[in-house]
């Protein structure tokens, strides 16, 4: 069984979160890996990061569950995420402020057990990129939604505030779903 725990790591700039911070260098057999993609790593994927690592927290998964996000571009590498969505996401109970922007690396297709591009263009910027053995791992987070029909999250980059809140909206609908599938395996495995 894979697990994914709330933190991050496997890149230069790490993602630690107190005792559950073991990176996906961890390899578990009971751990799920999640991998949250947008293009610089700063509104969209750190987003569903702190939203899924809440929900993590909540569900008590954190030994099971690891996650992390990730930009397919270097644009804001260190970084931490745009003011506008830290803030967004705070009004929401969700905190994001200690992630640091990444970049995807080649590691991370064997690493992560789901990786989850944002848009259509990130994903096949994922699927160019990734060895043919992990492109099943490959997919859009959106698929996850049970309440809003949209394929993609889109980016809020370049306008106001309420483009935060719709990333938001769609994260918060796409991680709920998502965190259903990675509690039935965390059920499965530990049965196992």
């Amino acid at each position: 069984m894979q697990s994914i725990k709330a933190g991050g790591g496997g890149s230069a700039v790490s993602r630690e979160i107190g005792p559950t911070s073991a990176g996906p260098q961890t390899k578990g057999a009971s751990m799920t890996k999640v991998l949250f993609v947008c293009m610089g790593n700063i509104c969209r994927s750190p987003t569903a990061h702190g939203v899924f690592r809440k929900l993590i927290a909540e569900a008590g998964l954190e030994q099971t569950v690891h996650v992390d996000s990730a930009g397919t571009h270097s644009y804001h590498v260190g970084e931490p995420p745009d003011v506008r969505a830290q803030q967004a996401a705070r009004r929401r109970g969700v905190e994001i402020a200690d992630l640091r922007a990444r970049q995807v690396t080649v590691e991370d297709f064997s690493e992560y057990d789901l990786i989850l591009a944002m848009d259509w263009e990130n994903l096949a910027y994922l699927q160019q990129m990734s060895p043919r053995a992990h492109k099943h791992k490959l997919q859009l987070l959106m698929r996850f939604a049970g309440e809003h029909d949209a394929a993609i999250v889109p980016d809020p980059y370049y306008g106001g505030p309420e483009g935060f809140n719709l990333v938001l909206d769609y994260v918060e609908d796409a991680c709920q779903g998502l965190i259903e599938v990675v509690r039935k395996r965390a059920t499965m495995y530990a049965a196992a």
